[in-house]
């Protein structure tokens, strides 16, 4: 992607980052179904690595599989824009309404 690299199961604190572009400060998280039962685990996990100035976005694992070219689109978005401060929230993880959000940012 333009020469920038990511590096999987990046270390951040306490957590491994399943995607990280250590130049951008980017996070990408792709989130299973299990990720439905443990979205405080998941909201503890994203604020700490924010409050290392880490942008963290979450992908749903189904959206990875049915819509690549979107979520590349996606990514690709989040890097041009590597000026803009943090993403406040990232997104609930799994079930419907998440993949939902996480499709209309990518299409």
């Amino acid at each position: 992607m333009d020469g920038i690299k990511f590096r999987r199961q990046h270390p951040i604190g306490p957590y491994f980052a399943d995607f990280a572009c250590v130049s951008k400060k980017l996070v990408i998280e792709i989130d299973g179904h299990h990720h439905a039962d443990q979205t405080e685990a998941d909201m503890r996990r994203t604020a700490l690595m924010e409050s290392q100035g880490w942008r963290v976005v979450r992908f749903g694992a189904n959206e990875v599989v049915q819509n690549p070219e979107g979520i590349w689109a996606s990514i690709q978005l989040l890097i041009d824009d590597s000026a803009s401060p943090p993403l406040l929230a990232s997104p609930p993880s799994g079930g419907e309404e998440h993949e939902k959000a996480v499709g209309e940012g990518t299409r």
